[in-house]
């Protein structure tokens, strides 16, 4: 495709050649000749001196010296654009279809024409398997499991009996779901019994789970994780945690059991929250953050416990010098 048509199909602005003509994209550092790029944080305004990319996606108030005159496409987010490119490119790539050998599919389970069905998986009985489905070699999917249209379990992907998975959702290898929630009852021996998790999990639209996460089913009822939400690599959620829409948790997040978390928060990597918690809406927490109780809506917190990030930045500084204030002390007396 050339620049130019790029430009109407986007609706870039051209600074520079509309006859160029692009095959595929890289990072404007490692970009060649034919190659599109962008720069979306202006600390990389500087590869434009150097980039051998042929055309950079830019905002459209980007001002930086272009003395190669690499050609530009002014748009009002490059990120975004980008991304959406992207899922251009990416959903033109022939999907799989029909069910390789061997693989074990129960009696009664109906696999759509249209859906793929990797060698040693198994269905269990009463499953359903929606539409445009791709489940790829070694999956297990558990007796009276649901999943919806269009999704992609990757290879090693296990969906224990009776969780429900929405439509469009993607599930990256090694994920686990509806294992037991970690349920014990001390005895009066001084055992622990074990507490029979008769639950399951529920997984709304558009959810994508990242490799080896694992969701505990509930010890009854479900545990849940809402719509448009995004879970990365080695997260843990724990028997009849709530998590509602559009949340982006990092990796090695864990939550503990029962625990009600949101919409639209953004958790970054390495947070624990304690048990039968509630979390409000609309917050950020930062890495390594320890939440042991409710947090309201609207929050920005860090550290251990978390509070408030600028009060965590001050007190960080404050730490930082007492060192030199107990040496400084000594040396006065």
């Amino acid at each position: 495709m050339t620049t130019g048509a790029l430009a109407s199909m986007i609706g870039a602005v051209i600074d520079g050649d509309p006859d160029i003509r692009l095959n595929g994209f890289a990072k404007i550092e490692e970009a060649s000749t034919g190659q599109l790029t962008f720069i979306a944080n202006p600390k990389y305004s500087h590869y434009l001196e150097s980039t051998s990319a042929s055309a950079v996606l830019v905002s459209t108030g980007f001002d930086h010296p272009n003395p190669r005159k690499v050609t530009l496409l002014r748009v009002e987010d490059p990120y975004a654009t980008l991304a959406s490119l992207l899922r251009v490119v990416n959903d033109a790539q022939p999907k799989k279809k029909g069910v390789e050998s061997p693989a074990y599919i129960s009696e009664g389970v109906a696999v759509p024409d249209d859906a793929y069905v990797g060698a040693f998986s198994y269905i269990g009985k009463g499953a359903v398997v929606g539409k445009g489905c791709q489940i790829y070699p070694q999956v297990y999917i558990g007796d009276g499991v649901e999943i919806g249209e269009n999704c992609i379990l990757y290879a090693g992907v296990k969906v224990y009996s009776g969780c429900k998975i929405g439509d469009r959702c993607i599930l990256h290898s090694g994920v686990v779901i509806g294992g037991d929630g970690f349920g014990f009852a001390p005895s009066p021996e001084g055992k622990y019994e074990k507490i029979p998790q008769t639950g399951i999990v529920e997984i709304a639209d558009d959810v994508e789970i990242g490799a080896n996460t694992t969701i505990d089913r509930a010890t009854f009822g479900a545990t849940k994780i809402g719509r448009g939400t995004k879970l990365d690599n080695l997260i843990m959620v724990a028997h009849n945690v709530q998590i509602g829409e559009d949340n982006v948790f990092a990796a090695q997040t864990g939550v503990a059991g029962s625990t009600k978390i949101g919409s639209s928060n953004r958790i970054a990597g390495q947070v624990g929250f304690a048990g039968h918690i509630t979390v409000g809406d609309h917050n950020d927490i930062g890495a390594q953050s320890g939440v042991p109780g409710n947090v309201g809506s609207g929050k920005r917190l860090m550290g251990y416990p978390a509070i408030d990030a600028r009060k965590w930045a001050k007190n960080l500084v404050y730490i930082n010098r007492l060192d030199s204030f107990f040496s400084s002390n000594k040396n006065d007396k």
